[in-house]
């Protein structure tokens, strides 16, 4: 998840398992949790869709053909893990226009669940969480002890890490940052990935020595904190036993930089470990800041809500709920060695155009 090829550590202890995942797409099930409904008119027709082994890319784009309709008049919140089973919502933008029949909406791809009438587009971003159902197969480990690993999940959460799929194939998404901020043009589109991936990797290098500290969940003097389930955040403010009451209860959670122009917000012990690593990255933190970008946040620490799990065997069903922008994968990393059985599949083929890159 360092995006350099690291290891990145584990907040919990050693691994206390070995497992594979995604042997079928049935294996890895993601629902969308917009956090609203449709509003029941409007000119938008809202579509609630399952699609099995699939690009959200390419079923907007089927959508698009099946209504008649320019492709950017189908709009979506996130991008959805191709090798899994996900539930997301599309809106269609039909102004005026009788809308097809959804009885012709059949593909053997991806199936409908829902249609309905709203008043907006579906935007970017626009959705609260994601829950998940995972499958892991062929579990080596006690299970009393992986028992014990998931019960100090639910209760302090997991490390808020960007995934690898943040960082392209082999971390190549780096390697191209560095070569657009040594003078290489770049698309626009292709330009903005980039640049989250170069944030990316600073902000996983700050959490790993976080996480090293034991400062990850628990804070420090100087730190900039964030209200659990918003992007609010208050301080620097020096560490007090009232923050680290909140801390422990999860009501508030430290942060750290997605970097840019000028210095970050928070000060002391916090200040000093964020100047370190950015030092240790200097090509990136000078391209970002030239990219006049601004210094944002994000939480260190990524509550786990509703994790229960059960045994089958050799097979453990996870299921748990993550707020938008964070990744399963960092929950799987806190239990052990988890093989990609699809990645393995993929590493000796072509990424298809469009391939999705993240999985919440």
């Amino acid at each position: 998840m360092s995006g350099d090829g690291a290891a990145f550590p584990r907040a919990h202890g050693p691994a206390v398992l070995r497992a594979r995942m995604r042997t079928q797409p049935e294996d890895f099930v993601v629902e969308e949790d917009l956090g609203f409904a449709p509003s029941g008119a409007g000119e938008h027709l809202f579509l609630v869709v399952e699609k099995r082994g699939a690009n959200t890319a390419w079923v907007a784009q089927q959508l698009a053909r099946w209504a008649g309709v320019a492709p950017f008049a189908v709009s979506y919140a996130g991008l959805k893990d191709r090798h899994a089973v996900t539930r997301q919502a599309f809106t269609v933008h039909l102004p005026k226009r009788q809308s097809p029949s959804v009885d012709t909406l059949q593909h053997p791809d991806f199936r409908l669940l829902v249609a309905d009438w709203h008043a907006r587009k579906l935007p970017k971003g626009a959705l609260r969480g994601n829950r998940f159902t995972l499958r892991l197969r062929g579990v080596h480990g006690e299970h009393a002890a992986v028992d014990r690993r998931l019960a100090a999940i639910a209760a302090l959460g997991v490390p808020n890490a960007f995934g690898e799929q943040r960082f392209g194939r082999g971390g190549g998404n780096l390697d191209q940052a560095r070569a657009m901020f040594a003078g290489r043009r770049v698309q626009r589109e292709t330009r903005s990935i980039l640049l989250s991936a170069a944030r990316s990797a600073i902000f996983n290098a700050v959490l790993a020595e976080r996480i090293d500290d034991g400062s990850w969940a628990r804070g420090l003097d100087g730190e900039v904190w964030m209200l659990d389930g918003t992007h609010s955040v208050f301080g620097p403010e020096p560490m007090d036993e009232a923050l680290r009451a909140r801390a422990a209860a999860l009501d508030i959670h430290p942060t750290g930089p997605l970097w840019g122009e000028g210095e970050p917000r928070c000060t002391g012990a916090v200040r000093g470990i964020e100047l370190a690593v950015a030092a240790c990255h200097p090509d990136l933190v000078d391209g970002l800041a030239a990219a006049r970008l601004k210094h944002e946040r994000r939480s260190l620490r990524l509550p786990v809500r509703e994790l229960a799990w059960s045994w089958a065997g050799d097979t453990l069903e996870l299921r748990f709920w993550l707020q938008a922008g964070a990744y399963a994968t960092t929950v799987l990393h806190a239990l052990g060695d988890i093989a990609d059985a699809q990645a393995a599949a993929d590493a000796g083929t072509a990424a298809a155009p469009g391939a999705d890159a993240t999985d919440a």
